[in-house]
């Protein structure tokens, strides 16, 4: 079965436009949890342009399922990342002037940084992700550094059509980065831009474990409700899933 996580970072998106206690991610992360998804996600970001170090620590004492934080390999989030004890940190890049996280996490060139970053966490005993551009020199350098999960950037698949040859040409670029990572023996996820019409295919990559998705859930619960959001998305996630076992 592939896992949904849901990152509800644009909730607490809504919640700071005004500066407002709500609405409140911590409820959402509950209600998304109610209905079927089976973690959460948040990115802890330095400027705190969203989620925030309470919502963190909340979300630790609510989440039932997995609870997942991305963070920068930065020594201030892995001091909240060691007080908290997610259950894994996913490192990401990060951008002040970003809207977005934009491409993958520079294993190759921050090596060192990022070596000492893993290790600290997985002492701690916190399982340790990174999300990286999908090629095969990136995940082996990733494995080599510490990571037990390998979360595909699946960025540039969502700006085309899946179904047209550009589209069907990242896909193919995704498959052998998920087949690099299973090689590698480490867990296979994926996340970025992905929704309801264009995760089937992703879903279908062999070995997939689990699906980080936020801005595309939470923009179509602003018109169905996040329990409809959640249970369509979950379908959509089990049927490319099982398409990809046919």
């Amino acid at each position: 079965m592939v896992r949904l996580y849901v990152n509800v970072d644009h909730v607490a998106t809504l919640r700071q436009q005004r500066d407002t206690r709500y609405p409140d991610p911590v409820v959402a992360a509950g209600l998304c949890e109610l209905a079927g998804a089976d973690g959460i996600t948040v990115h802890l970001r330095e400027d705190r342009r969203h989620i925030q170090d309470r919502d963190v620590r909340i979300l630790r004492q609510t989440v039932r399922g997995v609870y997942n934080l991305e963070m920068a390999a930065v020594p201030e989030m892995v001091k909240i990342a060691l007080e908290v004890r997610p259950d894994f940190c996913t490192l990401v890049p990060e951008r002040r002037e970003e809207r977005t996280t934009e491409g993958g996490l520079d294993v190759i060139g921050r090596r060192a940084e990022i070596e000492v970053v893993a290790r600290r966490l997985t002492e701690a005993g916190i399982g340790v992700s990174f999300f990286v551009d999908p090629e095969p020199a990136i995940i082996e350098a990733s494995a080599a550094l510490g990571a037990t999960t390998i979360e595909l950037h699946t960025g540039d698949y969502c700006q085309v059509p899946f179904h047209a040859p550009e589209g069907q040409r990242e896909l193919g670029r995704l498959a052998r980065a998920g087949k690099a990572v299973v090689d590698a023996g480490l867990r296979l996820a994926a996340g970025h831009g992905l929704d309801q019409s264009n995760v089937g295919p992703i879903a279908a990559l062999p070995q997939m474990a689990e699906l980080n998705i936020g801005h595309a859930l939470v923009a179509r619960a602003v018109l169905v409700g996040l329990e409809r959001a959640v249970v369509d998305l979950r379908a959509a996630i089990a049927a490319g899933a099982a398409a990809g076992q046919r």
